[in-house]
């Protein structure tokens, strides 16, 4: 897929790394098998069930995930994304990290809060086709903020719903208090890969922008300055495929501050 250049990356170091790290979200986006490739997720019972576009039969088990079909057998098992063995016989069970090479497609273990779902990746799902690349805002050091982080308390914690309605609790890493245009705004960070992370929405969350978005910040120095870069704000992979469960911003990460920064929306073929 030929996605398109919209940025001139030789205008200075900091519109460059914009760049660079912009046409690196697209590739990765766009690839065989990145967020737009996504096709389905199949929440499993305890009996077992066949799924649309799935080989045999599957079932959640304390083990994990469990698929029987013939069509099964000699198919390579992966472990993040590195083969680790054949599968042999008709059975199989699928645990944390793990997937199915299926032809070009991927059959991908997925849990969220105890619950197991069997996820089919396809290079030649429409989501894909069709993507074209990432709308973006012009690359402004306006909006590259320092903040002061301010520990979560270990007792506190933070409702999150996901955008297929599921409900859960999550103890905060704890809040970056940032100076908007319109005044002092707190985010709410959770800790994630060894980075802050945030789920926030402002005033063109909707109409300028996708309805949501997340931010990863750097750790805080020990004096607890934090740098939130909103050029580097990115689509959820919600905005990708309708497949994924993706949170949605807690109550207090909804700004009415317009953050003209960072990706807007997916741009797709008519």
């Amino acid at each position: 897929m030929a996605l398109p250049d919209t940025f001139d990356s030789a205008t200075d170091a900091f519109s460059a790394d914009w760049a660079s790290w912009h046409e690196a979200r697209e590739r990765g986006t766009s690839s065989p098998l990145g967020l737009a490739s996504l096709v389905g997720t199949h929440w499993l019972a305890g009996a077992p069930s066949e799924y649309e576009g799935v080989p045999g039969s599957w079932h959640a088990a304390p083990e994990g995930i469990i698929g029987t079909d013939a069509a099964l057998d000699g198919l390579t098992l992966l472990q993040g994304g590195r083969p680790i063995g054949v599968i042999s016989g008709t059975t199989v069970t699928l645990t944390a990290g793990q997937d199915i090479e299926w032809g070009e497609k991927r059959l991908r273990y997925f849990e969220r809060d105890g619950a197991l779902a069997l996820r089919l990746l396809d290079p030649d799902a429409p989501s894909r086709v069709a993507l074209q690349g990432i709308d973006a805002f012009p690359p402004t050091e306006d909006f590259v903020l320092e903040g002061r982080f301010r520990p979560g308390d270990p007792d506190s914690s933070v409702e999150f719903t996901t955008i297929d309605g599921h409900r859960s609790e999550d103890a905060p890493a704890g809040f970056v208090d940032l100076d908007l245009a319109d005044g002092p705004v707190s985010l709410t960070v959770t800790l994630e890969r060894g980075r802050l992370h945030a789920v926030f929405a402002d005033g063109t969350s909707g109409a300028e922008s996708y309805r949501f978005r997340f931010l990863d910040l750097a750790l805080p120095d020990e004096d607890g300055t934090v740098v939130a870069d909103f050029n580097r704000a990115y689509l959820p992979p919600c905005a990708f495929s309708d497949f994924y469960v993706c949170p949605l911003p807690p109550a207090g990460n909804r700004f009415s501050t317009p953050i003209r920064a960072g990706e807007r929306n997916v741009v797709r073929s008519a």
